[in-house]
């Protein structure tokens, strides 16, 4: 009575480590790993095992800016069941990562949080790092802005609910031209991407440099932006990142 009394608190109850196959992943891949849960000094109930895509947002309120986490994904891995004492097991899981996970640049963090939901005691949990990197489609899409001559500046997930569809947030990639055609005439180009099994969406930013008394007065009154919808479908990507660059330049080119 008493052990259980103190794994109800969480002295001798149950723990778990989640093992991930590998730390780096993109956009849509399958994750794969266990969770190896280790029984404590009493039998348990356990009524789920679920794991989390989790990462942060920023949202600015009254001048200041605050930090959220957001859950991208959710996914119960186990079904109940009794853990016996110091009971050894492993729950095997796989899950795909979403599509609308933010990519780790700048000090955006993505981990992949476990939750152990125990009857009548406190919840462990776990958490594990990881990398995401762009997929195909987007990596080729991010070579093309470079190829124009831009370069990323900063990535920040901002509060944007309008424009987070599934979320309450996007990821901007604020790029400046730093050669090329558009060296002088933009201030900088934000990109959001918003990729699925099929394309890759883009919004784009473009946010012209002031130019003379009137360029002064748009900048002054935030009309120097204009926002531009574009989306590469797999035909557009089998054309190879040369294309979709010399389609993003007439984009550009068209508002600059």
């Amino acid at each position: 009575m008493f052990n259980r009394l103190l794994a109800s608190i969480g002295i001798g109850s149950a723990k778990i480590d989640t093992l991930l196959e590998k730390s780096r992943y993109s956009p849509g891949e399958e994750v794969r790993g266990v969770v190896q849960i280790r029984g404590g000094s009493v039998e348990q109930r356990i009524e789920k095992i679920e794991l989390s895509v989790m990462t942060e947002y920023m949202r600015e309120s009254n001048d200041q800016k605050h930090r959220h986490n957001c859950v991208i994904g959710k996914y119960p891995v186990s079904q109940p069941f009794e853990l016996k004492a110091g009971e050894n097991r492993e729950v095997p899981f796989s899950f795909q990562l979403p599509f609308q996970t933010p990519l780790t640049l700048g000090k955006t963090p993505i981990w992949v949080k476990t939750e152990l939901d125990i009857r009548g005691a406190i919840d462990p949990g776990d958490n594990d790092r990881i990398e995401v990197v762009p997929n195909a489609a987007m990596g080729m899409v991010l070579e093309a802005v470079q190829q124009l001559g831009f370069r990323l500046r900063e990535a920040d997930c901002e509060y944007a609910s309008r424009l987070g569809r599934s979320l309450p947030f996007v990821q901007e990639l604020e790029f400046v031209p730093t050669a090329g055609q558009f060296r002088g005439k933009l201030d900088e180009l934000e990109v959001i991407l918003y990729p699925d099994a099929q394309q890759v969406e883009l919004l784009l930013q473009i946010d012209r440099k002031a130019r003379g008394l009137g360029g002064f007065f748009a900048e002054a009154m935030n009309t120097d932006e204009t926002f531009v919808r574009v989306t590469f479908t797999q035909e557009h990507l089998q054309a190879g990142t040369q294309a979709i660059a010399s389609q993003l330049e007439k984009i550009i080119a068209r508002h600059a």
